[in-house]
């Protein structure tokens, strides 16, 4: 008998399970990954537009194209720019139709509006999150080019079926896997597919830099070497020759710098270890809440191999609370998840088309989601602190204070009927 079940829920005045919320560990800074800074400190070489030997940049690029088995990766400055420059790169141009989930982060449908096109939003499947084939084939109309499939949380959408509603269709597709470093389906790497796909290396991710990064990685060495171009204000560097300063198509300033790919490429050295590690810790802490009644939790469909990079917990609202609405239930939920010392958040707060930012801009007749809307109305998640690999004691505290929360349902149901603050 594990200790979460003991005792009266915190948010009733009860001891919580952990006294204070964990801070975050994440990411690990090693002697090795100062020593990679460092060198570059020492080199004075910092940014990526210098000829006259191998940078760090470059060195990440073909370790990453390596570790995933592509030809071309190419670094740039955050994981939004990735997209963003896969499109360009691939002749996306104003108004064309890009096919985007509604659940994901903000940024992917930012990406397509950055580059004048317009977002048009699909609804995802209820057990992967990630984008519906079914779906995907309601929305394209005549003037969709593109679709950009999320493997949303660290889980791969089903990209064999995705990509034969593409090739019927002639679209494009590049694929989001910001979160998704070390994923696989049917033994296949996420990224590594034949499509252009994009990586964030912000410090959150499972595969981090020292801040922001980007990597875009493709088969196609024209698209790569107009991605180089285009993070380099449209100009062609090469380590062979002096500079030139001449541009041959509009592009940006959206270079990864040098430090920020020397300590990525310290970290890469022992992804393969914390990527293990953590897969052995989530699914120890899964198997503990399988049979927890009313939390269905994230899977591990055959043929997948989950990263693992945000853990989403859905809940049946109906049996844990029944005759309380949703919006109220899960608010009550989430407080006594954290009072008893687990991080639970919301994450996606809307389906991207209800964003502010982006409801103005949304042109198709019907956006609706309702899979997609169910999802956030009924989930919470867990994020960064079970990425150390370290983490399998911590991630037995939080089965335990989930045991404990859904053990008191006559608690909860005295807090809902009292209005809980």
């Amino acid at each position: 008998m594990h200790g979460g079940l003991a005792g009266e829920l915190a948010l009733a005045g009860g001891i919580p399970v952990l006294e204070a919320q964990p801070p975050v560990s994440w990411p690990r800074t090693t002697d090795a990954d100062r020593a990679a800074v460092q060198s570059v400190l020492d080199s004075n070489l910092f940014v990526s537009d210098r000829t006259g030997g191998r940078t760090a940049v470059e060195q990440l690029e073909r370790s990453w194209a390596d570790h995933l088995g592509v030809r071309r990766c190419v670094g740039v400055s955050n994981g939004t720019t990735a997209i963003e420059l896969a499109l360009l790169a691939h002749g996306i141009r104003p108004g064309d139709e890009v096919v985007v989930p509604a659940l994901t982060f903000v940024g992917t449908a930012m990406a397509v509006v950055h580059v004048g096109a317009v977002p048009v939003y699909a609804d995802v499947d209820p057990v992967t999150f990630a984008l519906s084939a079914d779906s995907l084939r309601e929305r394209i109309t005549p003037r969709t080019r593109a679709v950009v499939p999320v493997h949303l949380h660290g889980l791969s959408a089903d990209m064999p079926v995705l990509d034969a509603v593409a090739r019927h269709h002639g679209l494009v597709v590049i694929e989001d896997a910001a979160q998704a470093h070390g994923a696989r389906h049917l033994g296949t790497p996420c990224g590594a597919t034949g499509n252009t796909a994009t990586f964030s290396l912000q410090m959150t991710k499972n595969l981090p830099t020292c801040g922001e990064g980007g990597l875009v990685v493709t088969d196609d060495d024209a698209i790569a070497d107009r991605i180089v171009q285009l993070r380099q204000f449209g100009e062609t560097i090469r380590p062979d020759r002096p500079r030139r300063y001449v541009s041959h198509r509009l592009g940006f300033n959206a270079k990864l710098n040098n430090i920020q790919a020397a300590y990525t490429s310290s970290q890469l050295e022992r992804f393969p270890d914390y990527h293990k590690a953590r897969r052995e810790n989530v699914a120890a802490f899964l198997d503990r809440l399988s049979g927890v009644d009313g939390l269905t939790c994230p899977t591990e469909p055959e043929g997948h191999e989950h990263a693992w990079h945000i853990l989403r917990f859905v809940v049946d609202f109906d049996r844990l609370l029944p005759g309380v609405p949703v919006a109220g239930a899960r608010s009550l939920l989430l407080r006594a998840l954290r009072a008893e010392g687990l991080p639970a958040t919301r994450y996606q707060m809307m389906p991207l088309p209800d964003q502010p930012a982006l409801r103005p801009l949304v042109r198709q007749p019907d956006p609706s989601c309702p899979v997609t809307q169910d999802v956030i109305d009924r989930s919470f998640t867990v994020q960064q602190r079970h990425l150390p690999p370290d983490a399998g004691p911590l991630l037995q505290s939080f089965a335990d204070v989930i045991e404990k929360v859904f053990s008191h349902r006559r608690t909860l149901a005295r807090l809902a009927e009292g209005g809980a603050q």
